[in-house]
């Protein structure tokens, strides 16, 4: 086995982005090693003209600046499908739609926020007004719309017509309209707006049926010579990616990014190599994960993905 020097590296303050990647793989120790392990996996994979590749991510993140750089990962044509969860619509459709989000922080009265009518979640503000009423008026309208055309939907069907309606480059469902990538959310009913669909299908002829996108992602998989997957936090859009995956006897590609421990025996907090023991990703498939805050850490990776993407050409 062959060992890497480490390199002790200085900062020039007029560094570009390609420069700082070069920085973080001198230093290798401790974090900096996964990162850029992590952006050689997905160079790989998205230059893999034979994997088709998910993307995966949480609610919490669309609510941040993020959500542009999702977007932007998206329109660039690095992923042909999105798992998440029905939080990640709510943000999009409300920012889409004017709704405008605030810097705020941890440290809250959230006695105080209540009665001043805004929603705090970690240090983002979200006043009242521009989350639920909204969401619900945008869903309203866009389904008195569509309605006419069929009664019975599958949910990603409904979301590149929402996608159709919203002139917003930042938001993931235009980009996803836009690609004809198909974003599923197999929890569509948790949260505002699988809620207001819903309420609205008390008083019209309209349903959903999940398994038209079931049938969707099923399609995905079994046409797919080869898989991928960056998956961005937990929960049902993480469990949902490799879950289906493992019916192509598991991943070729994956990078978690992650705050959640595996001492609990969670999903949100399982390594890449215990999904190997449930065929969910490949033994000898390119994994890593990256501990850390997303927000923080998702720019540099795309940085590092682009950097050797022109390194591997």
């Amino acid at each position: 086995m062959e060992f890497k020097e480490v390199i002790d590296v200085e900062i020039n303050p007029k560094a570009k982005i390609y420069d700082l990647i070069e920085v973080y793989d001198k230093i290798h120790g401790f974090t900096p090693a996964y990162l850029i392990e992590a952006s050689k996996i997905l160079a790989e994979m998205v230059l893999d003209r034979d994997s088709t590749n998910f993307l995966s991510f949480t609610a919490n993140i669309v609510a941040t600046g993020i959500r542009g750089l999702l977007a932007q990962l998206i329109r660039e044509g690095y992923f042909d499908v999105i798992i998440t969860t029905c939080g990640a619509i709510d943000h999009d459709i409300a920012r889409a739609f004017g709704g405008k989000y605030y810097k705020g922080f941890f440290e809250s009265d959230d006695n105080m926020l209540a009665k001043k009518g805004i929603h705090r979640l970690g240090n983002v503000f979200i006043p009242i007004d521009n989350y639920g009423p909204l969401i619900e008026k945008v869903v309203y309208k866009v389904l008195e719309e569509i309605v006419p055309k069929k009664n019975e939907w599958a949910v990603y069907e409904l979301l590149w017509e929402f996608g159709r309606k919203i002139n917003d480059k930042h938001s993931i469902l235009k980009a996803a309209y836009e690609r004809r990538v198909p974003v599923i959310v197999p929890g569509i009913v948790d949260g505002a707006f699988g809620t207001d669909l819903f309420m609205f299908s008390q008083t019209r002829e309209f349903r959903i049926n999940l398994f038209k996108d079931m049938k969707k992602i099923a399609d995905i998989v079994f046409e797919a010579k080869r898989t991928g997957a960056l998956i961005i936090g937990g929960g049902i859009s993480k469990h949902h990616t490799i879950w289906w995956n493992q019916f192509k006897e598991g991943l070729d590609y994956a990078v978690y990014i992650t705050t959640a421990l595996e001492y609990d025996g969670s999903l949100s907090g399982a390594r890449p190599r215990e999904a190997i023991s449930w065929g969910k990703i490949k033994p000898r498939a390119k994994k890593t994960l990256v501990y850390g805050d997303a927000t923080l850490l998702l720019p540099l990776i795309y940085a590092g993905m682009r950097y050797f993407i022109d390194k591997m050409r």
